[in-house]
């Protein structure tokens, strides 16, 4: 799923959605640009790239999680993957200079981590494990602005028409994704629904509390939570496949460089160069690319009422976006 919310540091943040299953995690933010690092003139080989890395690298986070899966266990696969990636991101920042998080900021940290990334992130990694296919994963994850609507309106933010509008639109294709029985059931439809929830109500939750500044945030997010993923691995009694087969292994290092670390970089490059409308459209077309590769790459049939419902939940958080606009 998606990116972790950010602290103040980075901007303020509408989160809206982000997508799936992945460190991209499926937010639809509505963010200001940090000033500190913006060129006067943004290259456009590097806008482009920065956008085929959100439309194309983080709409395939759930397919590379498929297949990561094949030799990793669940959260075995996620807390090791988001311990590799933060602790790269945060020796990164501290050799430059950044400062080190104080004891309330690594709280918060870990607080929005455990939300984001080991609720979040690991409901989907564990629903995936159960039989949920990659497609599907990513249009629940896509509905994760419904829920942020529904937590910023329990902390004063009102929805106008639109968004209500979206609101309903958005959680009947949830309802037809659930008919359609392609969330499967059990521990996997709750996992997957979970999921969002979680990460809807950690992004609105974070911008009330003393996050790091910048890039520290994801990368203190990562890493806490990759601890505490690796202790839910080693509570479940997890244990790794004897011989990680060669996809699995190829996609898990694919999901560490691509999926967290150059994606994200990516993701920050096209706030500080970008309007930020441009760099958050990736939430309306990730559902779609992780549901075209996992048909192609992964033989995934999804049935017609599927389709319906990937419409009417892309077409409910283009609504609930023009709302907050």
């Amino acid at each position: 799923m998606g990116l972790p919310a950010r602290g103040d540091g980075y901007g303020k943040a509408h989160i809206a959605l982000e997508g799936g299953g992945d460190y991209k995690a499926a937010a639809v933010t509505t963010a200001t640009a940090p000033t500190e690092a913006a060129d006067p003139v943004p290259h456009r080989g590097r806008l482009l790239f920065s956008l085929f890395a959100l439309y194309v690298i983080w709409g395939s986070t759930y397919l590379a999680m498929r297949f990561a899966l094949e030799g990793f266990p669940p959260f075995r696969m996620a807390g090791l993957r988001f311990l590799l990636a933060g602790g790269v991101l945060f020796a990164g920042l501290r050799l430059k200079g950044q400062p080190g998080p104080g004891l309330r900021q690594w709280g918060a940290s870990t607080v929005t981590g455990v939300l984001l990334l080991v609720m979040g992130n690991g409901g989907i990694a564990l629903a995936q494990n159960l039989g949920v296919p990659s497609g599907v994963a990513a249009l629940v994850v896509g509905s994760m602005p419904l829920w942020a609507a529904i937590f910023g309106a329990a902390f004063g933010q009102r929805p106008g028409r639109a968004e209500l509008a979206g609101l309903v639109l958005g959680f009947a294709g949830v309802a037809l994704l659930n008919l359609g029985g392609d969330m499967g059931g059990g521990v996997a439809a709750l996992a997957v629904v979970v999921a969002p929830m979680a990460w809807a109500f950690g992004s609105v939750w974070s911008r009330r509390l003393p996050m790091p500044a910048g890039l520290m945030t994801p990368a203190t997010q990562m890493l806490s939570a990759g601890v505490v993923m690796l202790g839910v691995s080693f509570a479940l009694g997890e244990r790794m496949a004897d011989g990680v087969p060669p996809r699995a292994l190829m996609s898990f290092v694919y999901l560490v460089v691509f999926g967290s670390l150059v994606a994200f970089s990516a993701y920050g490059y096209l706030l500080r160069h970008a309007r930020p409308s441009l760099a958050t459209s990736y939430a309306y077309v990730n559902p779609a690319v992780a549901v075209l590769l996992g048909v192609v790459f992964a033989g995934e049939a999804l049935g017609a009422m599927t389709w319906v419902a990937m419409s009417a939940i892309l077409v409910a958080v283009m609504l609930l976006a023009r709302g907050k606009r």
